[in-house]
């Protein structure tokens, strides 16, 4: 399959660089879609650091989900699309539309621009967001069946706009797709090595809790995957016969609680952990925060819920084999204390 060339979208992103670094190892030409030409060199050097020097192999196009210019030069003479990018804030929007409409019109104009270029698949990088949101307590798994409510109880805008961007890509598969196929993964909260300053929201966590940011936590409990286990999920996705049509989600074991990842941090990582928070928050505290913190607001729904999900489709059906939650923690703290990202 190596030769084949693959356009990454979102290229300086966090599980973008690290599929990058997949493709570029396995032989494929890459093509990388940035908002801004200036983004350029620091994806190359970030990528040569890790390992990749990809020279001529990797090349670059300016493209921005929220316009239709540069996507048909970005998916031309393309054999695969890997859509990743897609916003996901720290901050709370101001209106939940500042995160739907790019997440959805920017998958429409990459099915499209694929589509035209004669692309033979594309793998959408969806989340657990749109799968396990707005429903009541489950005492299962949840599974690739599973859908987020986007009008349920306590749903967040992101949670909102990966669901809709999802629905919208498989209804537009349906409508118009033709000849082109779609895998789409949803991984739940991402970790791993860190390759640079820009990275995903859940490495935010832990390096919050290195730095002593997060003197006690909510009792919240969530997914990990790591970032490399991601990045292979979705070549295997791009190229195995019986991804087409189908969604996987990306989880390494059972759900764990910000304590749980706490402690892993403690027994790993020594002195460098010595703020790490292992003291849980009682619930009316943090709804008191939240009344003056948005951001805190946005995990208030979740607060108490234990929810769990299972990758057996993926272990099944593309033989892929994640690493332990334990390792993608101690990664993820290891690479933020090595790229010096930590205030101690």
């Amino acid at each position: 399959m190596s030769g084949e060339t693959v356009l990454v979208t979102g290229g300086s992103g966090f599980i973008a660089m690290h599929c990058i670094l997949k493709l570029l190892a396995a032989g494929h030409p890459v093509r990388a879609s940035v908002r801004s030409v200036a983004r350029e060199p620091e994806v190359r050097a970030t990528l040569k650091a890790a390992g990749a020097d990809a020279g001529d192999r990797l090349t670059f196009v300016v493209a921005d989900l929220t316009a239709d210019a540069g996507w048909a030069e970005a998916a031309a003479g393309c054999d695969y699309v890997l859509h990743v990018a897609s916003p996901f804030p720290l901050e709370v929007p101001k209106h939940e539309d500042e995160l739907i409409v790019p997440a959805r019109e920017g998958a429409l104009r990459v099915l499209r621009a694929a589509r035209a270029a004669g692309v033979r698949r594309v793998v959408l990088t969806s989340s657990f967001a749109a799968v396990g949101y707005g429903h009541p307590q489950m005492d299962r798994p949840f599974t690739e069946h599973d859908w987020s409510k986007p009008d349920g109880e306590g749903i967040t805008a992101y949670a909102k706009s990966k669901t809709l961007a999802e629905r919208a890509a498989w209804d537009f598969m349906a409508r118009e797709g033709g000849d082109l196929e779609l895998a789409v993964v949803n991984p739940v909260g991402v970790f791993g090595p860190v390759l640079g300053a820009d990275f995903s929201t859940s490495i935010e966590i832990v390096r919050r809790m290195l730095d002593g940011a997060l003197p006690a936590v909510p009792r919240l409990t969530f997914g990990v995957v790591d970032v490399r286990d991601v990045a292979d999920l979705h070549l295997l996705a791009m190229t195995h016969p019986e991804a087409a049509g189908e969604r996987f989600l990306a989880v390494s074991g059972d759900f764990a609680s910000l304590r749980e990842i706490g402690l892993i941090l403690k027994r790993r990582m020594g002195v460098a952990a010595r703020r790490a928070p292992t003291r849980e928050l009682p619930d009316w505290l943090v709804r008191i925060v939240a009344l003056f913190d948005k951001s805190v607001g946005q995990v208030v729904p979740e607060l108490g819920k234990r929810k769990n999900a299972t990758s057996d489709k993926a272990r099944r059906v593309l033989g892929w084999t994640p690493r332990s939650i334990e390792d993608a923690v101690v990664a993820t703290a290891e690479s933020l204390q090595r790229l010096g990202l930590l205030k101690h």
